[in-house]
């Protein structure tokens, strides 16, 4: 078992900057891929960074604006994010495993709580 536990969340106003962390404890594997994913209300949750073998991944919507980074000694991955934007209102939440699909919640085997991100205009 793996257990992730995110930190870093809050209030922040258009065009501020946050960095959140996740923290993986456990079984954890340098081999596994780390994920952040981030659901709105009303939404399905969708993907945001991940990094795996090193190699970061992005969705579109943050390319550019968030970076994601990893420190396999401290078994931690972070994401700052830079540029906000209200649309990024969201719960974040970091995942970890070993996916087929980099980009896909469902490959995913270890989620953390979540943490609120609220971006205001």
């Amino acid at each position: 078992q793996v257990q992730l536990v995110e930190s870093g969340g809050g209030l922040v106003q258009a065009g501020g900057s946050l960095r959140l962390s996740c923290a993986a404890s456990g079984r954890m594997s340098s081999t596994y891929s780390m994920a952040w994913f981030r659901q709105a209300p009303g939404k399905e949750r969708e993907f945001v960074a991940a990094v795996s073998w090193s190699r970061p991944y992005y969705s579109d919507s943050v390319k550019g604006r968030f970076t994601i980074s990893r420190d396999n000694a401290q078994n931690t991955v972070y994401l700052q994010m830079d540029s906000l934007e209200p649309e990024d209102t969201a719960v974040y939440y970091c995942a970890t495993g070993r996916p087929s699909l980099i980009m896909t919640a469902a490959g995913y085997n270890y989620w953390g709580q979540g943490t609120q991100v609220t971006v205001s205009s």
